[in-house]
């Protein structure tokens, strides 16, 4: 068991936190949430022995194993991939070396017929094969194909040299190390930050059956929630600490302030009632002895403070920007490769104006390919044709290096807001983490996090009709995603996002597009629909770890309390609504189209010229098609909307 003792860590002078008191058993699985900046890496690190406490200690049994995925980690070796996860079984190999010397000193004390001695070393050789047995041991190949796998390494990629992977790649195979160790605790900090869907889905099964502890830090909440059973909060330099997972600690946490506001205020108005008498009948020497009555009574009231968390919402809006064209972006046969390699083959679509849409899929398949090719940044075979007046930004995982290095955070922002304040320049920057002296930091001392998050702010305050994101939510905490989710909620224009957090995904999309085997596949609805319509795909496609060591149901669903689906329940109906509501004006922009051509053809002029006839009638048959494709999805919405609504009041 790990325990934290009145652990207090200071930064810059001021606390973090005080005070912290926290003890993890075996098979726990702790969330551990709060702000950037509240002191969450810093603890991690202190319970792996990275950073001193100021005051307070941290303490394990002897034999006690930790593994640590950090956030950043500059991972140099010239081994094959296989061969460098293959180091981390270090204590299999040890484990083997004692058993041969154990079994050796076994056959000596029976020859000798030291019978004290001989069981003293047949526990210890039953602990050991114990420890071996957990450890994969026997099956140790085997094992680490399955992970390796699973963390989305195709078996090809086995024999590959590690240098000449890409940092996301490294940190997977930091984690298959981890992971194969088999720790008696795992610390992770932001684990799902290089990781595609389908990587993410396994990992979240194989923690949920691990058989050690965990603690968890990411801004992956729906990860977070289906992994965890416990939940510690840093805010305000203390921990809130509730054996509840993510979303039930978050309910809890509301009704808690919730009652403690009541309470507040019903001391408030009690307070007051006595410091009215007091102040009324303070000189009034009849009631003198009531006064001082009073006024011990007062002395004696135990005052209650809100427990409020920290920070305050912020409301981003993206700037005004005329339209564009309806038809934002029509391919044509397109294709893309990389020397021998093909990565997307003959793709036909086209992207209309307002449509919101999630790129899916394994790391490799061409996701962030196919948004470079749609932002004009990436050659490419076969025909893109562009809509009019588009005004397009492009959020690259590396965009970052778009930035001015001498540049302080401000001045990089403010060069390219439109209509904006210093003081609203630096609200949205607060949004993205920055606050008070850090906006005068300059952009070459910033970490590769911080230099995407200010990216980030560029973009917000530009007036764009075509946005392209790729994994947006990488480097914020789950407040600034929030605010980022609703500002894309209410984004009037064309957006395309790479992501594979699906609760920042949840309600955001109407489509998704998963790239997989260099083709698309449209799924409508957003990535709960995706998910419903994919998930025995999925699973099949990763296969599981041994559960030799699981110490629950693999097969258990994560739990889903009352909030949690009134949450999702009212989340369908907002999509369902703003679908009609689409499809609506989609179906009077054709009945308003196909109403003007049915006057040109009424008009026997209009044939005279043949090239415009045969245009304008395959363009009437596109627009009927669509016309009637848009009623049987209109009719299917209006449907789901009516069964949402019946089962949101049935609750």
């Amino acid at each position: 068991m790990l325990n934290v003792n009145n652990l207090g860590i200071l930064f810059g002078g001021n606390p973090l936190f005080s005070n912290v008191s926290f003890s993890v058993g075996r098979g726990e699985r702790v969330g551990l949430i709060g702000r950037n900046g509240s002191g969450k890496t810093t603890l991690l690190k202190v319970i792996n022995g990275q950073f001193p406490s100021d005051e307070g200690n941290v303490s394990f049994p002897k034999d006690y194993k930790i593994g640590f995925l950090q956030q950043e980690m500059d991972i140099q070796s010239d081994n094959s991939v296989f061969d460098e996860v293959r180091t981390s079984l270090k204590e299999i190999e040890a484990i083997l070396k004692k058993i041969e010397e154990l079994e050796h000193k076994v056959q000596i004390s029976a020859n000798h017929e030291n019978h004290e001695k001989m069981y003293g070393d047949l526990e210890k050789l039953e602990e050991l094969h114990y420890r071996f047995d957990l450890l994969g041991g026997n099956s140790i190949e085997a094992e680490i194909e399955r992970t390796l796998v699973g963390l989305g390494f195709a078996r090809e990629e086995f024999y590959r040299s590690v240098h000449t992977l890409s940092g996301g790649w490294r940190m997977r195979i930091e984690l298959a190390k981890i992971l194969l160790a088999k720790p008696d605790l795992i610390l992770l900090d932001e684990p799902t930050n290089h990781l595609d869907l389908d990587s993410l889905l396994w990992l979240e099964k194989f923690l949920v059956n691990y058989f050690g502890s965990v603690i968890l830090v990411s801004h992956d909440t729906t990860f977070m929630n289906n992994v965890t059973n416990r939940t510690i909060e840093i805010s305000n330099n203390q921990i809130y600490d509730y054996k509840l997972p993510y979303f039930d600690f978050l309910d809890f946490r509301a009704k808690q302030l919730e009652q403690q506001m009541n309470a507040y205020k019903a001391q408030q108005k009690e307070i007051e009632k006595i410091e009215k008498f007091v102040t009324r009948f303070r000189y009034k020497a009849t009631l003198a002895t009531r006064v001082q009555s009073r006024i011990k009574q007062l002395q004696k009231i135990e005052r209650i403070e809100i427990d409020m968390p920290e920070g305050s919402s912020i409301e981003l809006r993206f700037p005004s920007v005329d339209k564009s064209g309806l038809i934002v972006s029509e391919a044509i046969n397109l294709s893309k490769s990389y020397g021998e390699k093909l990565i997307l083959k003959n793709l036909n679509f086209k992207i209309i104006r307002g449509e919101k849409i999630a790129f899916v899929g394994r790391n490799g398949e061409g996701k962030s390919t196919l948004s470079r090719i749609l932002a004009g940044t990436e050659s490419f075979d076969g025909k893109l044709y562009p809509g009019t007046y588009l005004k397009i930004k492009y959020f690259s995982q590396l965009i970052y290096e778009e930035l001015n290095p001498e540049n302080d955070i401000l001045q990089e922002v403010e060069r390219v807001a439109v209509g904006k304040t210093q003081m609203q320049v630096r609200t949205i920057l607060g949004a993205f983490l920055f606050h008070g002296d850090d906006v005068f930091k300059k952009i070459k001392v910033l970490s590769g996090g911080e230099k995407s998050r200010v990216a980030l702010a560029k973009i917000v305050v530009q007036p764009v009709n075509f946005l392209i994101m790729d994994e947006p939510t990488n480097h914020l905490d789950v407040y600034s995603k929030a605010v980022l989710k609703d500002a894309l909620l209410n984004y009037e224009g064309t957006l395309i996002v790479v992501s594979h957090d699906r609760e920042f995904l949840q309600g955001l999309t109407e489509q998704v597009w998963e790239v997989r085997d260099k083709g698309l596949q449209v799924t409508l609805g957003d990535i709960d629909e995706y998910l419903l319509k994919n998930n025995n795909q999925i699973a099949a496609s990763s296969p599981m770890p041994e559960q030799n060591f699981a110490i629950e149901d693999a097969t258990k669903e994560p739990k889903q309390n009352l909030y949690e689906i009134r949450k999702n329940l009212n989340r369908e109906i907002e999509r369902c609504k703003k679908m009609i509501s689409k499809y609506e004006a989609d179906i009077e922009k054709y009945e308003t189209r196909i109403a003007e051509l049915e006057e040109q053809f009424a008009n026997p002029d209009f044939y005279n010229d043949t090239k415009v006839y045969l245009k304008s009638q395959k363009e009437y048959d596109d627009l009927k098609s669509s016309l009637e494709k848009t009623y049987s999805v209109w009719d299917d919405e209006n449907r789901n909307l009516e069964q949402k609504s019946n089962e949101l009041e049935e609750l």
